[in-house]
This record gives structure tokens, C-alpha cells and sequence, in this order.
């Protein structure tokens, strides 16, 4: 959340009034018929002669539009490409078939208002985004004073005053954009943390929905979404939510204010560095390697 959002504000109202003020003369003449406003009584109207046969002369392309048309007639066929050839596949000897599927179905939305962790971190991100979004507004504010202060003195100052006093409101606002989307980064940045011990826990292959799924001979997992129709006995949302709360009733969640990206440069707990190394089979890095070899600085940052 930037100031620059908060002053970006369109009038919706104004906007539906001057709809409904133009479309207004059209509905009118509309309502009074379809005969441009007159009605001549039926039995005014004489025999109507049989209707003729209407020629239409279609009109012929002058060489202006055939040379406009052309290239777009042009650009809609497909290009016409190379085909290389490419190896048929070699034969595959048989193997035994894949076990029977036995299906078992979880809602993950569910499962997350079910989760004590899910609720904790809700509680307490947002009420750190509810303090960061009443500071944009009280220094939103403090600058439009400022900003309605330079110009009802502006008679009184000096050009070369005026640009200065002009320059430091917009040094401010650039301070106030950078200072304002750097906590707004710390604090999602923080959510990510928490939620992704959440995703850890229930995803992992020795994870939580694993040994539901393996405590009921299940062999294949769907989201609710995905599924139509099936029965109560598939459904292990609740249970994944159960154990969920046995096993994590609480995650980590960075201080207030708390850099998530320092803190992982500080080397006091793995990173998610260490685990995209595991997922390819290399060897964590160790606490000064991994400082070492973290970004200065963050990606997110660099675009304030």
C-alpha cells in the first residue's frame, strides 16, 4: 500500500449519474415508439400495394480498400515452417500395472479454518497491516496539510521559496512511498514464513496428508474442487485438520518489524535456499555461506 493508491479515487457515483443523464433522452424516445413520436389510426392507412422485390447492388471494393484489406487477410493465415523430422519412439516392454486407486478427498480452504496456526497468523499480520494502513493515512493527511499550508502562503513567498518548500514535499512523499512499501514487503514477506511451515506440515512427503492418506490404504489425493461427487468416507479434511493442530498449533512468525530477509542472512535457521539445494539433492549451505552468498539486497526493494 503506497500514498500514490490512496489518492488515486474515482467517483463512481459521478460516473453512474452521467450514464443514466445520457441514456435518459434515448430511453425517452424509445417509450414513445417505435414510429418516430406520430401514430396515424389504422383504418387512416390505405391498402398497402403488394410489396416488391428489392434489388440490393452490392457495392464494389474500390483498389483503395482491396489494398487495406489485403494485409490483414495477410497477417490472419498461418505462417508456413519448417518440419524437422523427429525420431519414432522405441517399443516399451510391458510392466505390471499401477495399483488400484483409492481415492480420498481434502479441502484445503477447510482445513485452514480448522487450523489454530491459520487463525494466529490472521490475527496477527493483520493487525500489523491495520497499524501500517492508519500510518499512510495519518502521513497522508500531515502532507496535504503541509501541501494546502505552501499554498495559501504562497502569495507571501518568494518563487525560489516556494520550489523549495515544493521540492521537500516531494522528497517526502518519495521518502513516505519507499519507508511505507518496504514495511508493506516485511509484513508479507512475514505471512510467507508462517504460512509456508503450514504448507511444509501437510505437504511433505512424511507430511500430514501423507499419513492420513496412508492410515486408510489411500493411494491418491484430490482437492475438493476438482471432485463432484463422493462419499463421507473419502472426505479427510477434518482429520488433516485434527492432527494439523496436534502437530503445529503454533508457527513462527517474524518480530514486529523484522526484516524476514536479514533474518535469513543472519543464519540462525535454515532458509528456503537450503531447501530448494535439498529438493536437488545437494548439501545445505552452512550458516556463513549462506550469508555470503544472499542477495544485498531485496528484489522487491530495488523497484521502490
Amino acid at each position: 500500500m503506497t500514498l500514490n493508491s490512496l489518492m488515486r479515487t474515482v467517483s463512481a457515483g459521478a460516473l453512474l449519474a452521467a450514464t443514466i443523464l445520457v441514456s435518459a433522452p434515448v430511453a425517452q424516445a424509445q417509450a414513445a415508439g417505435g414510429n418516430g413520436g406520430w401514430f396515424v389510426p389504422k383504418a387512416a392507412h390505405p391498402d398497402a400495394p403488394p410489396p416488391r422485390p428489392i434489388q440490393r447492388r452490392v457495392p464494389e471494393a474500390t483498389p483503395d480498400e482491396e489494398e487495406d484489406s489485403a494485409p490483414a487477410e495477410q497477417q490472419q493465415a498461418p505462417p508456413v515452417l519448417p518440419l524437422p523430422p523427429i525420431p519414432a519412439p522405441p517399443s516399451i516392454a510391458k510392466a505390471s500395472p499401477p495399483p488400484a486407486a483409492v481415492i480420498g478427498v481434502i479441502n484445503v480452504q477447510a482445513v485452514m479454518q480448522i487450523s489454530s496456526a491459520w487463525q494466529e497468523i490472521q490475527q496477527v499480520l493483520g493487525a500489523r497491516r491495520d497499524r501500517l494502513a492508519q500510518a499512510v493515512q495519518r502521513e497522508e493527511a500531515a502532507w496535504r496539510g503541509e501541501q494546502q499550508k505552501l499554498q495559501a502562503q504562497a502569495r507571501s513567498l518568494t518563487s525560489d521559496q516556494i520550489q523549495l518548500r515544493e521540492r521537500h514535499l516531494q522528497e517526502r512523499r518519495a521518502k513516505d512511498q519507499h519507508d511505507f512499501g518496504n514495511q508493506a514487503r516485511i509484513i508479507q514477506e512475514a505471512a510467507q514464513v508462517a504460512m509456508h511451515q503450514i504448507e511444509r506440515e501437510l505437504e511433505e512427503p512424511n507430511g500430514i496428508i501423507a499419513a492420513v492418506a496412508a492410515a486408510h490404504n489411500m493411494n491418491l489425493i484430490l482437492h475438493a474442487e476438482q471432485v463432484v461427487l463422493h462419499v463421507g468416507g473419502q472426505d479427510i479434511t477434518e482429520e488433516v485438520g485434527t492432527q494439523l493442530n496436534k502437530t503445529l498449533p503454533h508457527v513462527f512468525i517474524p518480530d514486529d518489524g523484522v526484516d524476514p530477509e536479514q533474518l535469513a542472512r543472519s543464519g540462525k535457521m535454515p532458509t528456503t535456499a537450503d531447501e530448494q539445494r535439498q529438493a536437488q539433492g545437494q548439501q545445505p549451505l552452512g550458516p556463513q555461506q549462506a550469508a555470503a552468498s544472499a542477495p544485498s539486497e531485496s528484489v522487491l526493494r530495488q523497484h521502490h
